[in-house]
């Protein structure tokens, strides 16, 4: 039982000591207010927090996210190609991209897409 007293004291010991060389040796002394505050889409965490946002950004956002999760779909369809019947497949591809080229359309005519409006 002494044996293990002592086998945890030096590792105690053994660790504090590794920790504080580390805290002393470290090149990070200067703090950085700039680099240890969180950054949330441009803006900066500690002004006030009722900045107007631009909606623009949040639209193409939003369609950057469409147009992502569309190639998360449209690979699938490619792999399902090989093993369904053609027909069904065809009629199932060209509706999704219908439906897709719909919503580009829309957005393009509202402006949505647009960056120097």
């Amino acid at each position: 039982m002494k044996i293990m007293m002592k086998s945890f004291f030096i590792i105690l010991m053994l660790t504090m000591i590794i920790s504080m060389m580390i805290l002393i040796i470290s090149k990070k002394t200067i703090v950085d207010t700039q680099k240890s505050t969180p950054f949330e889409c441009g803006f900066n965490p500690m002004s006030y927090s009722r900045l107007p946002f631009s909606i623009h950004f949040f639209m193409i956002a939003v369609i950057f996210l469409i147009f992502d999760i569309e190639i998360i779909l449209i690979m699938p369809m490619i792999i399902v190609m090989k093993t369904s019947m053609v027909m069904y497949w065809m009629i199932t591809s060209i509706t999704f991209l219908l439906i897709l080229m719909a919503g580009l359309v829309h957005e393009w005519k509202n402006g949505m897409i647009n960056w120097s409006k």
